[in-house]
């Protein structure tokens, strides 16, 4: 008996390729974003609440008007049906501030793929006031403040 061909995605080798693609994310690349991308996928950041793909672009293009040198670092990735868990390192110089300093924010990328393997759904999480706020002068001082105050 032969085994029918499957219609259903292979979600870990989607997964593996989403996480060469934000590796390997440059200015120009972001057009490459279809690929990857539903026509009405959302995207959720601290920052950002969008829906479809002109506006998930101009999230990612904008990232490199804002920012010097940023890229990404995969560091885990979990698979769970049609789900996935990316952890990453967002490595960054601000234009402005401190701009030598090569920054680093830690969070994940919480993915859902439709049935044609793109994503629908893109929501990230990471802590803005521990990992941006706080390194910014004077709001860094006030941050770093109140959570020690919140702590006592």
């Amino acid at each position: 008996m032969t085994a029918e061909p499957s219609d259903t995605p292979d979600y870990r080798a989607r997964t593996a390729a989403v996480a060469a693609y934000f590796e390997n994310l440059s200015p120009a690349s972001v057009a490459q974003l279809p690929q990857f991308y539903a026509p009405d996928a959302r995207f959720k950041d601290p920052f950002n609440e969008v829906q479809g793909l002109q506006a998930i672009t101009q999230v990612f293009e904008h990232m490199y008007l804002a920012l010097d040198e940023p890229y990404f670092v995969i560091t885990h990735r979990l698979v769970d049906g049609d789900q996935a868990f990316l952890t990453w390192d967002f490595k960054f110089k601000f234009k402005r501030f401190d701009t030598h300093t090569l920054q680093t924010v830690r969070g994940g990328s919480h993915v859902q793929f439709n049935a044609q393997g793109l994503i629908s759904m893109h929501r990230d999480y990471w802590d803005a006031a521990e990992e941006l706020y706080e390194k910014l002068p004077l709001l860094g001082g006030v941050m770093r403040w109140l959570k020690a105050r919140a702590n006592s």
